[in-house]
């Protein structure tokens, strides 16, 4: 066993288990079978000190937030609700679930108004920014019930790309969930955020949306969280949105 040269700092498995990760006993575990890194590089020594406001820590690869004052959450934003953080017209909006916590947080992306499911909310921004970016292509996941019977073929079509009035779209993946004469229940997952691109996509194609819940973004998945309530994320969780920007 050896120790880092500098006394300052927090050491690492004492770092690990603050963050939930495992018990300090575990995280040593962890760290002397070189499952952990810190700034980029394996670390293996019991003793070594970090700072948790800078370092960054993985692992096995998935990126472990550690600092106390970053905060990240999961909306099911109901129908009706407006995705901004407060509302000079007096309309029902996102800010008003968080209204009472004592940090500055906003929205990762939209939903209308008219759509429900998964919106993150958070003070990380720079996480926040590269959910958004379209260069870093996150995946969106949609449940749509639409009108009319889909056709099998649809996925296909869909895939390779519909021309809209500001440019091609191309879903990443598309599937069939249920098919009745008067409507169908699809799924679809897209990696860009044009302004109401699921509704018009699925116009394009014939089928207008009666009702879309976005599921997932990236790897987090809404799950069972009921409409109008908020649950943090788990570090897993985290670690997954640093995953797919890069992190």
């Amino acid at each position: 066993m050896t120790t880092a040269d500098s006394s300052e700092g927090v050491r690492l498995q004492k770092v690990l288990a603050k963050a939930g990760v495992a018990s300090r006993r575990a995280s040593e575990e962890l760290i002397a079978a070189g499952r952990v890194s810190v700034d980029g590089v394996v670390v293996r020594e019991l003793g070594r000190r970090v700072d948790p406001d800078t370092a960054v820590i993985h692992v096995d690869g998935i990126r472990v937030q550690v600092r106390d004052d970053l905060v990240y959450l999961a909306l099911n934003k109901p129908r009706g609700v407006h995705s901004t953080m407060s509302d000079a017209q007096g309309r029902p909006c996102v800010g008003d679930y968080v209204a009472d916590r004592p940090e500055r947080l906003f929205h990762v992306g939209r939903l209308d108004a008219d759509t429900e499911g998964l919106l993150l909310l958070t003070n990380d921004g720079d996480l926040a920014h590269k959910l958004m970016h379209p260069s870093f292509h996150v995946t969106k996941t949609y449940l749509a019930e639409v009108e009319g019977a889909v056709a099998r073929g649809l996925g296909k079509r869909l895939r390779a790309g519909v021309q809209l009035s500001d440019g091609p779209v191309t879903a990443d993946a598309f599937r069939i969930k249920d098919v009745r004469p008067n409507r169908s229940l699809v799924e679809i997952v897209l990696h860009e955020g044009r302004k109401h691109i699921v509704r018009r996509l699925l116009a394009e194609v014939g089928h207008p949306v009666r009702k879309l819940v976005r599921t997932a973004i990236g790897e987090v998945r809404l799950g069972t969280t009921k409409p109008g309530t908020l649950r943090t994320l788990t570090q897993q969780e985290i670690g997954l949105l640093y995953r797919a920007v890069g992190g």
